[in-house]
């Protein structure tokens, strides 16, 4: 009597096929997000998979509005779908909801571009963004993560981090992007010490030549850190000697109350108080 169970194999090799084209759809995401857009043959390449196999896979994104084609035929772009999931991730504290306004505000009050970042293992990863009208070669930094101890937002995020997230960072390494970089462990200590002290963080031409950038920590209703705020710009426009102004816009405390402004009617603030 043959009790072997038809289909079982077929079955099991089914679902490691399944888990593959999953595996490589989150790779074209992954690849979009860092190229910005990118036609089938160059997304063939980097999956090392034959053009049609690729096509399939960015087809069945584009249903799901995960990716869009640009005006450019040919050419994809992440859609407009992963901001919906996005959103939804970050639904407690609607952080991506409220914290566009005060990208807006900033961005109108300083002229420069602003970031919201939050934590996300040993990067920080940006998920709101506006530019003030003095930008003119834009970037798209939402969804790209950064390095925490070469940028602004970073410094912030790991200076009211726990331990295991500050081990994460230099069990990684502190990687070298310019000669301004900080990569000794006893200096980087030093400098979230001061973080921590001022409330506000800043970067210059830490992550690249010619970029400047401040940042100040956002606080849940706990009193808990939860996301980042930052204003980025060049060098020549955004200097050193302008830090203190730009990080007291930041942080909420300009002319108009001198206290830290308020993202949402509930408890959550920026600035150093939960006013």
């Amino acid at each position: 009597m043959n009790n072997r169970q038809p289909g079982k194999r077929g079955d099991a090799e089914g679902s490691t096929t399944q888990v593959q084209s999953v595996d490589r759809a989150l790779t074209i995401l992954e690849y979009l997000a860092e190229h910005g857009s990118s036609g089938v043959t160059e997304i063939a390449k980097s999956l090392d998979v034959h053009k049609s196999t690729a096509f399939r896979l960015v087809v069945a994104l584009e249903n799901r509005q995960l990716v869009e084609q640009v005006e450019e035929r040919g050419k994809y772009r992440l859609g407009f779908g992963l901001i919906r999931l996005a959103g939804a991730t970050s639904a407690q504290l609607d952080l991506t909801k409220v914290g566009r306004p005060v990208c807006v505000r900033l961005a109108a009050e300083l002229g420069e571009t602003v970031n919201i970042a939050v934590l996300d293992s040993a990067s920080a990863i940006n998920i709101t963004q506006e530019h003030g009208s003095t930008v003119v070669a834009t970037r798209n930094w939402v969804g790209k993560r950064t390095p925490l101890h070469a940028t602004s937002s970073g410094k912030v995020l790991l200076a009211y981090a726990d331990g295991e997230s500050l081990a994460q960072v230099f069990d990684a390494g502190l990687d070298r992007f310019t000669e301004h970089t900080m990569t000794d462990r006893g200096a980087l200590l030093e400098e979230l010490a001061r973080v921590r002290g001022r409330d506000w963080a800043c970067c210059s031409e830490e992550l690249e030549i010619g970029l400047n950038a401040v940042a100040a920590p956002i606080f849940g209703g706990d009193g808990e850190m939860i996301a980042s705020v930052s204003v980025s710009g060049p060098s020549y426009r955004l200097t050193t000697e302008d830090f203190p102004s730009v990080a007291e816009a930041a942080a909420g405390r300009g002319r108009r109350d001198q206290r830290p402004a308020r993202l949402l009617p509930s408890p959550l603030t920026l600035g150093p108080t939960l006013s």
